[in-house]
C-alpha cells in the first residue's frame, strides 16, 4: 500500500468538493479546480476527508494511487491558499513591469521581451527586479516561473539574469587570471 496514498486530504473550511463521475471539482475562496480520477482508483469523502483508495491491485492503479492523492492535497491546499514562487532580476538595466496580461521584461536584448500570463496566474512586480507568481494550481505556478526563468538564466562569469529567490549562483573566474601569469 502506497504510504502518500494512504493519507486522508484534510478539507478547510471555506473548500468545497463535488464529484461529477469521474471528475472531481474542487473550489475555494481562491479559484477552482477540478481533476480527472484515473482508472483504477476511487476517491472517497468521509467526515471533512478525501479518502483515494485503489478499486484493484494492478501495477497502473498502484502506480496511480500515491498521484492522485499527492495531486488532490496540492488543488485542496491551493484554492485555500495559493502557491508563490519568487523570482529575482539581476543587471544593470534589467526591470520588469505588468502591463494588462502581459510581463514586459528588459534584459539587455535590443527589444522588450513580453511574457503572456497565463489565465489563473498573478504576478506582481516590486522595485522593478523582484517578481513573485501566484495562483491555486501549483504546476501551472512552478512551470511559469520556469518559462520566465528560461528566457534569461544566469550566466556563471557576472551572475546577471532571473533566478530564483535565494538561488546560489557559483561564478567562474573569467581570462583575466590566465593573463596575469605572463604566459
Amino acid at each position: 500500500m502506497s504510504r502518500i496514498g494512504k493519507r486522508p486530504v484534510e478539507i478547510p473550511k471555506g473548500v468545497t468538493v463535488q464529484r461529477e463521475g469521474p471528475r472531481i471539482n474542487i473550489q475555494g475562496p481562491k479559484g477552482k479546480l477540478y481533476y480527472l480520477i484515473p482508472e483504477g482508483v476511487t476517491v472517497e469523502q468521509k467526515e471533512g476527508k478525501l479518502l483515494v483508495c485503489r478499486a484493484e491491485e494492478g501495477s497502473r492503479s498502484r502506480s496511480q494511487h500515491g498521484v492522485s492523492q499527492a495531486v488532490l492535497h496540492n488543488m485542496v491546499q491551493g484554492v485555500a491558499q495559493p502557491f508563490q514562487k519568487e523570482l529575482e532580476i539581476q543587471g544593470v538595466g534589467y526591470r520588469a513591469e505588468v502591463k494588462g496580461n502581459q510581463l514586459r521584461l528588459s534584459l539587455g536584448f535590443s527589444h522588450p521581451v513580453l511574457f503572456p500570463i497565463p489565465e489563473g496566474i498573478l504576478i506582481k512586480v516590486g522595485g522593478q527586479t523582484k517578481l513573485e507568481i501566484a495562483g491555486c494550481d501549483k504546476v501551472l505556478v512552478g512551470q511559469v516561473a520556469a518559462n520566465i526563468r528560461r528566457l534569461k538564466p544566469p550566466e556563471p562569469y557576472q551572475g546577471k539574469g532571473i533566478r530564483y529567490k535565494g538561488e546560489y549562483i557559483r561564478l567562474k573566474v573569467g581570462k583575466a587570471a590566465a593573463g596575469a601569469t605572463g604566459a
